[in-house]
């Protein structure tokens, strides 16, 4: 393959079978206009671009989510992931024939919905305060106080141990009195695995375009709840990414 070939540059699919323009993107250094080919009642958003590997730097990964969220304006979008080129625009055809069956089922139930995500960070203060009030996380941290690591090897096991537990029950608590509320208004909901020390929830829900605003509402209602203990970070509106049984890559043409 010659350097500096030009492939096409895949964002996503839409029930769309016309050809539709969406403006230009910054990729491999230059400007480059946005459109669809269209495969029977579906269309891939696309670019024409190099075939090379893409740096997920921040400005290209917000380059890409530019166009997604441009498209999603407009229409229902299964996004592909960052970075996905094809050689031709006869394998991004190839691709969509492939896929046709799945997108029609996809489409009529991501329709008019976002995602959004709710992930919830404890306080390192409110914690440790929090880990105060627990007898058992308490007896623990006294049972190695003054002793080497080497003696007290047994008792940091515990403690440990102890540790997780308490964690686990803030986790519980936040999926109880934050998750589950929200659950209710949602379409769908995820509770993701938790990533850090201090991340209590990590959860994407699928709403009704017309339910956004009762959604936020609760979100701030909920916020107000927990204040002073936990941050929200609040994100979105996204494309269903989390709750679509297919992932798009270009490596699904053969």
């Amino acid at each position: 393959m010659l350097d500096n070939q030009l492939g096409v540059y895949l964002f996503g699919a839409i029930p769309v079978n016309t050809s539709k323009t969406f403006g230009e993107v910054k990729l491999a250094g230059e400007q480059r206009g946005v459109y669809t080919i269209p495969y029977k009642e579906t269309a891939m958003v696309v670019a024409d671009a190099p075939v090379q590997v893409y740096d997920p730097s921040r400005a290209n990964l917000k380059a890409h989510q530019d166009v997604v969220n441009l498209v999603m304006e407009q229409h229902t979008i299964v996004p592909m992931s960052f970075g996905n080129v094809l050689e031709s625009e006869q394998d991004v055809t190839l691709l969509l024939e492939q896929l046709q069956e799945q997108l029609m089922k996809i489409f009529p139930q991501i329709e008019n919905r976002i995602e959004v995500g709710l992930k919830i960070i404890g306080h390192k203060q409110w914690i440790e305060q929090a880990a105060q009030a627990q007898p058992e996380l308490k007896q623990a941290q006294e049972n190695i106080a003054g002793k080497s690591k080497e003696a007290g090897y047994y008792e940091r096991i515990q403690l440990g141990e102890a540790a997780r537990k308490f964690m686990l029950q803030l986790q519980k608590q936040c999926e109880a009195e934050i998750f589950t509320p929200l659950t209710e208004l949602a379409v769908s909901s995820k509770s993701n695995e938790v990533i850090g020390e201090r991340m209590l929830l990590n959860a994407s829900f699928l709403i009704d375009l017309d339910k956004e605003t009762a959604f936020d509402q609760k979100v701030n209602e909920l916020y107000e709840q927990w204040e002073g203990k936990v941050d929200f970070k609040y994100t979105g509106p996204w494309p269903a990414y989390n709750f679509i049984d297919i992932k798009l890559k270009a490596a699904d043409v053969s």
